[in-house]
């Protein structure tokens, strides 16, 4: 899994639906997330930290996961079927975790509320992000490149440590 952070909430060009943007923590790998207009608003909110005068739904959910004395552990984002991204909470009462499926953008706004994780699966993380900064990327594949050129068989071989090699 990959850390991940709200980088913010973008528009689409095209159809000019909300999109969330998350970044890995390196900021090399950006995930959107195709969220309706009511999604994007509570995550603006979290974002800027304002406060309704009335609990809205992820207040709601925070008061009552706070009364109940149980806490968002994490949220994953970790499957993405047909366009339509899955996640998980994961949730704690005590010594008992629970992991309750949500939309992602229902878990982000609750994530931002209370200052939880946001993690994202690897497979999810290779099908649909995209890169942020492609130089570094280019450069990381180089250096691997010149990395792999430099290296000989017995490089891999096997040596103990303080002992030969027979074991004595």
């Amino acid at each position: 899994m990959i850390e991940m952070r709200v980088a913010g909430i973008a528009l689409d060009a095209g159809t000019r639906s909300p999109i969330v943007l998350l970044k890995d923590t390196t900021e090399r790998r950006a995930l959107p997330i195709y969220i309706g207009q009511d999604q994007a608003r509570a995550i603006i909110n979290a974002l800027e930290r304002q406060k309704p005068p009335r609990p809205l739904t992820h207040d709601l959910m925070v008061n009552v996961l706070e009364v109940w004395e149980m806490s968002l552990e994490r949220v994953v984002v970790h499957a993405l079927h047909d366009n339509t991204f899955y996640a998980l909470l994961t949730m704690r009462q005590g010594d008992v975790v629970h992991e309750i499926d949500a939309r992602p953008s229902d878990a982000i706004a609750l994530a931002l509320r209370t200052g939880t994780s946001i993690w994202v699966m690897e497979e999810v993380i290779a099908d649909a992000s995209i890169p942020v900064d492609q130089e570094a990327d280019d450069a990381e594949r180089e250096e691997f490149r010149n990395f792999l050129s430099g290296l000989r068989p017995e490089d891999f071989a096997q040596r103990g440590k303080g002992r030969s090699v027979n074991g004595e």
